[in-house]
């Protein structure tokens, strides 16, 4: 089962983004690829006595925080591994994600653009930041903040004013216009998913789409133009990318202490 050797062989790498936090899967009960889903948030009454859950507004979310968890998930042909930005006990967002999300697959090179550009706002910041595919069309850059107290209104402040200054510089590449028809052909940056009760694509993630493409951490200097997604679907992940240091691997040890002054300067 190709899903399980994928799990079993990433899941040093893709626990540490789950490991308490709330999680949501989507189960492709027949397999993968584009046949019926349906998303699961609740842990079921014939989980086996070793899958941790928590309670939060009613629902028993499932905890993964180790293998034989995700093991039984993967059994279940839970394809997609979601979560909150914030951890269990906390409201406390531990990253911020900029979802950079391109108006269809055929304009990927734009979320190549942005997430360089991005970068280059963010070496000018002294901040560092993770891109990693989503699996899906587009790219999202992760700036870790676990070592911060920031709410979501502080956060907020950051995204909007990186996402508005993208924009301003790139009026006809980016918009941060929420509805799609209004969009046209440019890629969206999506910095209203970064807020409380929302949830995000693991790195290291499948996702059920065709190709198989995994939420796949990168390293900056593979977002270029030659960027192909499909190089890295579950096999490819497998055979290639664990023989080498994850791209995330400083993650949760980055502090980005500049963050807390520009969310200062835009309080003031």
């Amino acid at each position: 089962e190709q899903l399980i050797a994928y799990l079993v062989s990433v899941a040093p790498r893709l626990l540490p983004f789950v490991k308490n936090r709330l999680l949501t899967t989507i189960r492709y009960p027949h397999g993968y690829i584009g046949k019926e889903f349906f998303y699961q948030k609740n842990k079921p009454d014939y989980a086996p006595s070793f899958v941790n859950s928590f309670t939060k507004d009613e629902i028993d979310y499932i905890l993964c925080n180790d293998l034989s968890t995700l093991v039984w998930l993967g059994n279940q042909l839970a394809l997609e591994y979601h979560t909150p930005f914030e951890t269990i006990g906390s409201d406390h967002p531990v990253d911020i994600v900029f979802d950079l999300d391109p108006p269809d697959e055929t304009h990927f090179l734009l979320a190549v653009d942005a997430a360089q550009k991005l970068s280059k706002i963010f070496e000018e910041l002294n901040i560092i930041g993770f891109p990693k595919l989503t699996g899906g069309k587009g790219i999202q850059v992760h700036i870790p903040i676990m070592h911060h107290h920031f709410s979501y209104e502080d956060t907020r402040l950051f995204t909007s004013f990186i996402a508005s200054y993208l924009v301003e510089k790139n009026p006809d590449l980016f918009t941060t216009e929420r509805m799609k028809k209004n969009r046209g052909k440019k890629l969206y940056i999506d910095y209203i998913q970064h807020a409380e009760g929302k949830t995000m694509i693991a790195p290291y993630s499948p996702r059920g789409r065709e190709g198989a493409i995994v939420a796949a951490p990168l390293y900056w200097d593979e977002v270029n133009k030659q960027l192909q997604r499909e190089n890295f679907s579950l096999d490819n992940i497998r055979k290639y990318r664990l023989t080498d240091c994850c791209p995330m691997a400083t993650f949760f040890e980055t502090k980005n202490d500049t963050i807390a002054k520009i969310i200062d300067s835009l309080k003031g």
